[in-house]
């Protein structure tokens, strides 16, 4: 069945039958937002019934990534004074699809895109942030960015201008989600030149990134209280673990919180203050 042809879906999410075998969609990114919107309902729905690891389980995942790929450059296009950084964007914006995807709860009834748009901001959002600062990139993501050069290289090679994480994916036989992460790690390896001139927000020169050379970074002390929280994270129930994840990990509102949980936004409010000031007693208890 192609995408023309897809049943009408409802607003209800559980009151569209979960078809047996999913429809063969050939070209899942060129569809109109309507089609888009009801096949992704269906395919929520099937995916939900398979086993995880099982060849049509991958189909049917990686189909609704690539059926909501305009989902992504719609909220990147939000980001209208970061035009140099568009495929960044979209790369990082993917990640936070896929983790749309895999955390959907098809039992809670509520609308895909309630979900989906929260957790792409969040990343884009979270790319920004963290670009700002110098990272270490973990080893695995060092050597993955060596392996997606070559195959880089190798796709060109046959043809292929400008590889797809899809295309990336397919070749080394990983998963979309970590070829995305390596795409976007490889951009630490942009080095700046100590001679670069800073700025203060009056666009006057104060110095050279030399100058920062040995002086204190504050993001040090915030990675060893992040290392000291895990701990305490997992001590936590389930749901409260979920909050936080929404609200600083998607960066979801409390509204949108309460939406994807069923509970008022009051309700989310206190929640997340009662988490909170536990988790700073724990910390200040070991501290």
């Amino acid at each position: 069945m192609t995408a023309s042809t897809a049943p009408e879906a409802t607003s209800k999410v559980c009151a569209v039958p979960a078809p047996t075998v999913p429809p063969q969609i050939r070209d899942p990114q060129h569809m109109t937002p309507a089609d888009a919107r009801a096949l992704t309902r269906i395919f929520l729905l099937r995916l939900d019934a398979l086993e995880e690891g099982t060849q049509e389980f991958q189909y049917v995942r990686n189909t609704l990534i690539e059926m909501n790929l305009n989902l992504v450059r719609f909220v990147a296009r939000r980001f209208s004074g970061r035009r140099d950084a568009i495929e960044d964007m979209l790369q990082v914006g993917t990640i936070g699809l896929i983790k749309a995807i895999d955390r959907y709860d098809i039992a809670r009834g509520v609308e895909f895109t309630t979900l989906a748009v929260p957790y792409i901001q969040g990343e884009i959002k979270r790319f920004f942030r963290d670009t700002t600062w110098s990272v270490r990139v973990p080893r695995r993501l060092q050597e993955l960015r060596i392996e997606l050069a070559r195959a880089r290289e190798q796709l060109e090679g046959q043809g292929i201008h400008e590889p797809s994480v899809a295309d990336l994916a397919t070749h080394l036989d990983l998963d979309e989600a970590e070829v995305a992460e390596g795409v976007v790690a490889s951009n630490g390896y942009d080095s700046q030149s100590l001679d670069r001139p800073i700025q203060d927000a009056s666009k006057q020169q104060t110095g050279f990134v030399a100058d920062l050379m040995g002086t204190d970074d504050p993001a040090l002390a915030l990675a060893e209280d992040i290392q000291a929280l895990k701990p305490h994270l997992a001590e936590l129930g389930d749901r409260d673990r979920t909050i936080l994840e929404l609200r600083f990990g998607a960066e979801m509102t409390q509204t949108e919180i309460g939406n994807q949980l069923g509970l008022s936004q009051m309700h989310v409010s206190r929640l997340i203050n009662r988490i909170c000031t536990h988790l700073r007693e724990k910390m200040l208890a070991t501290g």
